[in-house]
């Protein structure tokens, strides 16, 4: 069996999956992909390019693409050996629901390209069952947007071609977690946008710091080009606190970093599943996230809070007794997501 693998945002979490997948597929594997950029265009003309790149493959049994690619295009496109294949989408997130600062922002036309490919795909999946209810849901208040003829029964369709699939790891290449002393090891490692809250974040740290207790702390993640101005303002008030900052471009680097820490925080917004904690706690951090979003469907009570001052309540007494979060493996949280795992079900959804 031949697959196809198109991904016109390959970066990220789309491209953790795709190598992990070709790594341990057992089936020949070709991809057409693209770099991480410009993700507006991406979605926009990625089906163009891609179609044309396709013509040039050989045929191949199975399409898997992402949400980022507009699926119809790229069959009406591409060569008439695309129109017998079986299409498979991943949805890692979607412009449906997506945090937007202002929802007169949102461009209603990537959120239709999603729906569109959704009900062209022959199967869909999601990374959370969160994930997949929030997109379906909000699929009928977006075709109600429709000034006319508005189509019918298009959630229920997709929810009937759809399964959860998580986004895999190699527990094996995470290192044993280091031996920690001192005081505690704080994370933070999602990217740095608003959608992550990250005032939420580094208030709880100043006013912790400014009541006398004491912590490390490591703020890793991706950062982008407009980047919110708390960062910045977090680096010089928590300076002497900061053992690392900034993105770790060795992927050897950032695990080894994940395991000196102690806990890895959340203060999302929005999170469709949730890697870069998945991640952490493979590092062995003990999880503190919010209750809500994704966060929920893995991570039991212990590791939620639900209030801002809950978080620098637990954060406070962690600081007080880091020996106490040391005696900790939260590592069987995330077992199941090991490629090892979770290959039979991706191997299951590839499969005509």
């Amino acid at each position: 069996m031949r697959v196809l693998i198109v991904e016109p945002y390959y970066g990220r979490s789309h491209r953790h999956l795709i190598e992990g997948l070709v790594a341990r597929a057992p089936f020949e594997t070709h991809l057409l992909t693209l770099p991480p950029r410009k993700w507006k265009w991406r979605m926009r003309g990625g089906a163009v390019v891609l179609a044309e790149q396709a013509r040039r493959m050989p045929p191949c049994d199975v399409v898997l693409a992402s949400d980022f690619l507009d699926l119809p295009a790229f069959l009406a496109l591409g060569p008439p050996w695309l129109r017998g294949t079986l299409t498979v989408v991943y949805f890692h997130e979607n412009q449906l629901t997506y945090p937007v600062r202002a929802e007169d922002e949102r461009d209603v036309h990537f959120a239709l390209t999603n729906v569109t490919t959704a009900l062209a795909a022959d199967r869909v999946a999601f990374n959370s069952r969160f994930h997949l209810a929030e997109f379906t849901d909000a699929i009928e208040p977006l075709l109600k947007k429709f000034p006319d003829f508005r189509p019918e029964g298009v959630a229920s369709a997709v929810r009937e071609k759809a399964r959860v699939l998580p986004v895999p790891l190699d527990l094996r290449e995470f290192p044993p977690a280091a031996r920690k002393d001192g005081p505690l090891g704080i994370l933070w490692s999602s990217r740095w946008e608003f959608d992550k809250a990250p005032e939420t974040f580094f208030h709880a740290l100043e006013a912790l710091q400014a009541s006398g207790m004491d912590f490390r702390l490591a703020v890793l993640g991706e950062r982008f080009r407009e980047c919110p101005a708390v960062f910045e303002e977090a680096r010089r008030v928590l300076s002497p606190r900061i053992e690392a900052w900034g993105f770790v471009e060795s992927r050897r680097g950032y695990l080894e970093t994940l395991s000196r820490c102690d806990v890895v925080v959340s203060t999302a917004i929005h999170e469709f599943f949730g890697i870069a904690a998945a991640e952490a706690v493979a590092a062995g951090c003990v999880p503190l996230l919010p209750d809500r979003l994704a966060y929920p469907e893995r991570y039991p009570a212990p590791f939620l809070y639900g209030t801002d001052a809950q978080l620098r309540d637990r954060l406070r007494a962690m600081m007080a007794d880091p020996a106490a979060v040391r005696r900790e493996n939260p590592r069987p949280l995330v077992a199941d997501l090991d490629w090892e795992s979770q290959l039979p079900a991706y191997v299951k959804l590839l499969t005509p």
